[in-house]
């Protein structure tokens, strides 16, 4: 068990290595640079930006020299702690950041927890009730959620707040705590507002368990082991609960490594409807701007979310499949 934990831990930190290379070598990939971007928006607004004031930008910011002096300069920062300076905002990149990576990271885990705690009862029920009204129900409402784009979803949530409980249900505080320094108060003006973005950005991979649940569990229902259970006489909620739930669950264990970076990168667009101060709309913009030191920071956090996510469902894979921890033996 120690040897495979270190060995995932040393392929962790490979993999990580991997994602800052081809997260600044992506970042890189559109024709021009920050300073482009920016002498386009300055002509845009009626500005002209010389020659000589690009040339001195460039130098200013690195962007004169190769690529790879770049990423090994970027690197070396990245060691120190430093993740470089935001070209647009002229402020460090870990200020711009700040608290909308620890908000991003509440949100995603609220809405995988709504994820799990609605899926996995549906799924349960649905399999064990196979073609009853409710399993029929829980089908076309699930069918409606993955049809049904989340930044739809948001604008028809925000509609019905507004229009029949005069409420504006954007954001994740209220304006008293828009600025304010972190206290209880806004701790708990968080949590009342965090339940709304969660089930928008959750009920698409809600859906999609539901059906993954069902699937898995009929399967295993169908197996001797159940068959020679129920012969026993045990009870049915120990048949059912005790083995077939826990190698049906596998699905739900292995999709946290890409369900984090999922809920961020998809947050995008619903961010923006809903108003949330999350690293969504900060990505896109920094794209836009190709400000490679935000930008590519991001993309390896998501990245970074990806391994540890992969980690610990790895770990949790041997802990409820006791075939996969006989195997890693």
């Amino acid at each position: 068990m120690i040897a495979y934990i270190v060995r995932r831990l040393l392929l962790a930190v490979l993999t990580v290595w991997a994602i800052s290379v081809l997260s600044f070598a992506i970042i890189h990939l559109p024709p021009g640079d920050y300073v482009t971007s920016y002498i386009a928006s300055m002509s845009a607004s009626g500005s002209a930006v010389s020659e000589g004031e690009a040339k001195a930008m460039r130098e200013q910011l690195g962007l004169d020299q190769p690529i790879t002096v770049q990423y090994v300069k970027w690197m070396g920062l990245m060691l120190q702690g430093n993740f470089g300076m935001a070209m647009e905002w002229g402020r460090p990149v870990a200020d711009v950041i700040g608290d909308r990576m620890s908000l991003t990271v509440v949100i995603s885990v609220a809405a995988i927890l709504f994820t799990w705690a609605v899926a996995l009862p549906i799924g349960i029920y649905s399999a064990v009730y196979r073609y009853s009204f409710l399993d029929y129900t829980f089908t076309f409402i699930g069918f409606i959620g993955l049809a049904i784009p989340g930044f739809m979803l948001a604008l028809i949530v925000m509609y019905v707040g507004f229009a029949y409980f005069g409420a504006n249900v954007g954001g994740l505080f209220s304006p008293d705590y828009a600025e304010a320094p972190w206290s209880w108060g806004r701790v708990w003006d968080l949590t009342l507002h965090l339940p709304i973005p969660a089930i928008v950005l959750g009920i698409s991979g809600t859906a999609q368990l539901i059906r993954i649940m069902r699937s898995n569990l009929l399967d295993e229902l169908r197996k001797p082991y159940v068959m020679t259970a129920r012969a026993r006489g045990l009870p049915e909620h120990r048949v059912i609960l005790r083995y077939p739930v826990r190698v049906a669950l596998n699905p739900f264990v292995s999709t946290i490594g890409y369900l984090l970076p999922y809920v961020v990168s998809g947050s995008i667009i619903v961010s923006l409807v809903l108003s949330l101060p999350t690293v969504g709309p900060l990505l896109l913009k920094a794209l836009i701007a190709q400000d490679m030191f935000l930008a590519g920071t991001i993309v390896l956090l998501l990245g970074v979310l990806t391994v540890i996510g992969t980690f610990i469902s790895d770990l949790l894979l041997m802990w409820v499949d006791p075939r996969i921890r006989l195997g890693r033996q």
